[in-house]
């Protein structure tokens, strides 16, 4: 019999639920105070998990959650290419089904 493998869940910062690391996407905040998407989740800094939803960006930016997140301003030009990604990412989950 397999070992499940235990899936690492991170909380979604927008809707505050767990849910599977792989399905979100981690948004960095450097020393510098720069913010940025973070594919590989391993750059340095402060993250925050967002699931891939592409209305939940809409509601983040709305309601400024990465700012009271991360503390600093968070220009709406991060929130168009965050939104982008996000859906591109979806997209391609739906299109080649679950990636492991």
């Amino acid at each position: 019999m397999m070992k499940q493998r235990k899936v690492p869940m991170r909380k979604d910062v927008i809707s505050q639920e767990m849910k599977p690391k792989k399905e979100m996407v981690r948004i960095v905040k450097t020393a510098e105070g720069e913010i940025s998407i973070d594919p590989t989740g391993k750059k340095s800094g402060r993250g925050a998990y967002v699931s891939l939803e592409p209305d939940a960006i809409k509601t983040a930016q709305a309601k400024k959650i990465l700012e009271k997140t991360f503390g600093i301003d968070v220009s709406a030009d991060f929130y168009t290419e965050l939104f982008e990604y996000v859906d591109h990412q979806k997209a391609r989950q739906e299109l080649f089904g679950e990636r492991k």
